[in-house]
């Protein structure tokens, strides 16, 4: 009876190591297959964008998306198992006929094809913009971008040559960058297939020059500045969502500029760090820098990114409001805005969490 329970015992044994050996060469096969080419003879070329800022796991997503791989999760694993994760964002062209490696190579290699159009959005600062630039014209690089952009003798050109716009309130030594704000966004397009950079930067301030011509009346009406304008503006494209209306937003900062409070708004301080954060600490707060309006009164010294059409019609037209603070649901995006201190840290205490 005991022989026969051994030998009972040693066929299970048996059969458990044999399912485990199956189970390892199929899931071996299984992963090897997933990551060979989704589609070896496919003739297919698939433009891919991979954004500034990707992780590897948000690149597998985008790649299994455009169905230039077969599996996200085995392509994250692969690259983290093989070290390879230092990705470049750019612009792709792939194909399924590509196996995991290959694409990998490509992209850690940054072998990006320039996009038909530089397309630079609304709210970008000038780092930003650099990135979409080297994208465009992948000769350049963003070192050089930024180099070109805070040039001055180019500075002082555009100054001479856009005075109504680009004026010597740029060349302010709390300024960052000279041209922050006053690239426009847009769409642009270029004959030659490697425009030069002053020739690309030139047309933006351009663009800026020539959107600006609406307002020009009503800002010499309010005796604003075009700096003050764009810093305005910039800050008002930087705190709002979709879901606010930017105009009210612009009344809550000259309610507080008129009862002398500091703006205290946070993308200023996230400028001044030269870095995004999902959210600001309150030991970020303490930043030394003229562009802290936490610490500093007034505007800060000039923009602190670019402005769309909305944002800049709010900054010129707000709407008369009593209100001197707002702030954002962390979860939703709605906006609350208050008219006193303590009415604004009970709407904090309900929708900003963590605290």
């Amino acid at each position: 009876m005991a022989r026969s329970k051994g030998k009972t015992i040693t066929i299970i044994i048996g059969v458990i190591v044999l399912l485990l050996v199956v189970a390892t060469f199929s899931g071996y096969f299984y992963v090897k297959k997933q990551l060979e080419a989704k589609s070896p003879d496919s003739k297919q070329k698939i433009m891919v964008e991979i954004p500034a800022g990707s992780n590897v796991k948000s690149i597998g997503s985008i790649l299994e998306d455009e169905k230039v791989i077969n599996s996200a999760t085995l392509f994250s694993y692969y690259v983290k198992y093989t070290n390879e994760t230092n990705l470049k964002a750019g612009r792709y062209e792939l194909s399924p006929s590509m196996d995991t490696d290959k694409i990998v190579k490509v992209l850690k290699e940054g072998k990006t094809v320039a996009p038909e159009k530089l397309v630079i959005p609304e709210g970008y600062s000038l780092d930003q913009i650099a990135e979409r630039i080297v994208q465009y014209v992948p000769t350049l690089t963003k070192k050089s971008v930024l180099k070109a952009m805070d040039d001055a003798d180019f500075v002082k050109k555009m100054i001479k040559k856009y005075p109504d716009t680009v004026t010597e309130a740029v060349l302010n030594k709390s300024i960052k960058h000279p041209l922050e704000g006053y690239l426009y966004p847009a769409t642009y397009e270029f004959k030659e297939s490697n425009p030069k950079i002053d020739s690309i930067l030139e047309e933006m301030v351009r663009a800026t020059q020539l959107n600006l011509v609406p307002y020009r009346d009503e800002l010499k009406k309010q005796n604003k500045t075009v700096h003050e304008f764009l810093t305005m503006s910039s800050l008002i494209e930087k705190e709002a969502t979709a879901n606010v209306d930017r105009k009210t937003i612009a009344s809550v900062f000259y309610n507080r500029l008129k009862e002398n409070m500091r703006l205290q708004t946070d993308p200023t301080v996230l400028y001044a760090l030269g870095k995004h954060k999902d959210r600001t600490l309150y030991k970020d707060l303490k930043v030394d820098s003229p562009y802290n309006t936490y610490r500093n009164n007034g505007l800060p010294p000039g923009p602190i990114a670019n402005s769309g059409k909305t944002s800049l019609e709010a900054a010129l037209y707000p709407e008369t409001t009593d209100y001197l603070y707002f702030l954002a649901n962390t979860k939703t995006g709605k906006v609350y805005f208050s008219k006193t201190l303590e009415e604004h840290n009970r709407l904090k205490a309900e929708h900003i969490t963590g605290n």
